[in-house]
């Protein structure tokens, strides 16, 4: 006995990569807001010519509607909600490198709401030439763990449970926290306890605070990662190398 069909009306949600599928379908990977990262076939999508409907466009809001019996549904139908943010250099390759992220660490069907919000908050602060794309990115990496149960301590030592100071030196371990350091305060995942602060408040408005987040949050992405790389640093490293932008992913 067959199944019936599970029928999922204009949802909204923003395409996140997509690639072919025999001679003439692509699969989509999508985020959506009430159903988390899905997998779509997209039947006949590159028939005459047209890679895509020309609703599903990176960067663009879509409402989607598909049928599914399984985890992969057929998609069958896509409307604009707002046109892409247009983005371009740095900029680009940041909204790229969010967009891996999410594929790389998001379980399929797995609803995260609040994350869908950071996202379509991020692709607003990149499209905005007077926002800072480093630090919005920043903010988009610490709630992407939060969301997915990695979150960081950034508020107490782990060793003793007191509060971080502002004027102390901290060891961070990905897995156990912020102690503080005695003596001389080397190493890769050394900080300022007013870096962690600036981190854990949002504000991330100093190049030194900005600076260290970066440095802990790639730390902790990377283990979460667990030795996957991502395509998109090596296309940021080959561009650093050619004299190109320097994204801040």
């Amino acid at each position: 006995m067959t199944a019936a069909a599970r029928r999922v009306q204009l949802e909204p949600a923003f395409l996140l990569h997509h690639y072919p599928f025999r001679e003439s379908s692509r699969i989509l990977e999508l985020f959506t807001r009430a159903h988390g990262r899905v997998s779509l076939f997209a039947r006949a999508a590159r028939r005459g010519g047209s890679a895509l409907p020309a609703a599903l466009q990176p960067f663009a809001e879509v409402l989607v509607s598909w049928s599914a019996r399984g985890e992969a549904g057929q998609l069958t139908g896509a409307e604009t909600v707002r046109p892409p943010a247009c983005l371009a250099g740095d900029r680009l390759m940041s909204g790229f490198y969010v967009n891996e992220l999410l594929l790389k660490l998001l379980p399929r069907q797995d609803p995260h709401p609040q994350l869908y919000e950071a996202y379509e908050r991020l692709l607003a602060g990149l499209h905005d030439a007077a926002s800072d794309p480093a630090r919005d990115l920043r903010l988009f990496e610490k709630r992407l763990l939060e969301e997915l149960g990695w979150g960081l301590d950034l508020a107490q030592d782990a060793g003793n449970g007191e509060p971080i100071e502002p004027r102390r030196a901290y060891r961070y371990r990905v897995d156990g926290g912020a102690e503080a350091v005695d003596g001389v305060a080397e190493g890769a995942l050394v900080f300022a306890g007013s870096s962690l602060l600036s981190l854990a408040r949002e504000e991330l408005a100093d190049p030194q605070s900005l600076a260290d987040a970066r440095r802990l949050l790639r730390a902790a992405i990377e283990q979460c990662l667990d030795g996957r790389p991502l395509r998109t640093r090596e296309v940021m490293r080959a561009m650093r190398a050619h004299g190109g932008p320097a994204p801040g992913g």
